[in-house]
């Protein structure tokens, strides 16, 4: 790398990683809503990967097996609990999974070999670069994949079920396995960054994943808008990036950035990105 990178990348290191990371977060938000399911789990699902990648690690197992374990974990919490919870839709929804996440985090508060309140420390850390071209090619593949099924014919069903889902469930969509399989891709997602977080911090503690972050994860969605994966992504990107951007407002700045928020939700209801893929076998409108 040239001089003037590896100054600039050491300066905004953390900032770097955050984007990235956010921006998987903001693809497992991606996945549920596309769906038409507001869930609220992805914090605790981040917290399920965060620290079973960081315990497997801990234990003197190679970093890329407590990945694959970031991914598994949350996968199989929600086929167990996407079941039972599922058959809500909605605000009801929203709450289950809210109660999701607050029992995790108790749940890791009391828990010892979690380290308790006190959270996890000296979790092995990724290299510099290694952490970068991991986190940026997990999301760059992530990114591709959904781009691609919202070309396809799932794509089709997903958009579907988003705008109205009696009629979905009337022309075939399979509602019950679409819900749980958009639920299983978002979970694995979000542990999968809550993996790359732990690795590249070396830190976690439980109020890494409250009630704050869920919210958080989905006003990258409902910034950049739901039309397009690429949307997320570049909510994600703008809300880590503007905390930064709008530092020298020092105290002003946590409420310019609330009031660009809200401007556009009221005046942008679909967010930034408005812009949708064209279905394959179809021209461009």
């Amino acid at each position: 790398m040239g001089a003037w990178f590896d100054n600039f990348f050491f300066t905004y290191q953390s900032l770097i990683y955050s984007v990235g990371v956010n921006g998987l977060l903001a693809l497992s938000m991606y996945v549920v809503l596309s769906v038409g399911q507001l869930s609220l789990g992805q914090a605790a699902f981040m917290g399920v990967g965060a620290y079973s990648s960081a315990l497997i690690a801990k234990a003197g197992a190679p970093i890329p097996l407590g990945l694959l374990g970031s991914v598994a974990a949350p996968a199989l919490i929600a086929v167990v609990i996407g079941v039972p919870t599922l058959r809500l839709s909605g605000i009801y929804l929203a709450l289950a999974t809210i109660g999701l996440g607050e029992v995790l985090r108790i749940a890791l508060v009391n828990a010892h070999f979690t380290g308790g309140a006190l959270g996890l420390s000296n979790i092995p850390l990724l290299g510099d670069y290694t952490g970068l071209f991991s986190i940026y090619g997990a999301l760059a593949a992530a990114l591709l994949a959904l781009l691609m099924v919202t070309r396809s014919s799932i794509g089709r069903a997903m958009e579907a079920m988003r705008e109205d889902e009696l009629a979905a469930g009337a022309v075939g969509v399979r509602l019950p396995r679409a819900r749980l399989t958009a639920l299983v891709v978002s979970a694995a997602l979000a542990g999968l960054a809550g993996a790359f977080n732990a690795h590249v911090t070396s830190f976690i503690g439980p109020n890494d994943y409250s009630f704050d972050t869920a919210v958080t994860i989905l006003s990258f969605a409902l910034l950049g808008g739901v039309g397009s994966p690429l949307g997320p992504v570049i909510g994600a990107a703008i809300l880590t990036l503007l905390p930064e951007v709008l530092r020298p407002l020092h105290d002003m700045r946590l409420a310019v950035n609330g009031l660009i928020i809200v401007v556009v939700v009221l005046f942008m209801p679909r967010g930034l990105v408005v812009w949708r893929m064209p279905r394959m076998g179809s021209s461009p409108p």
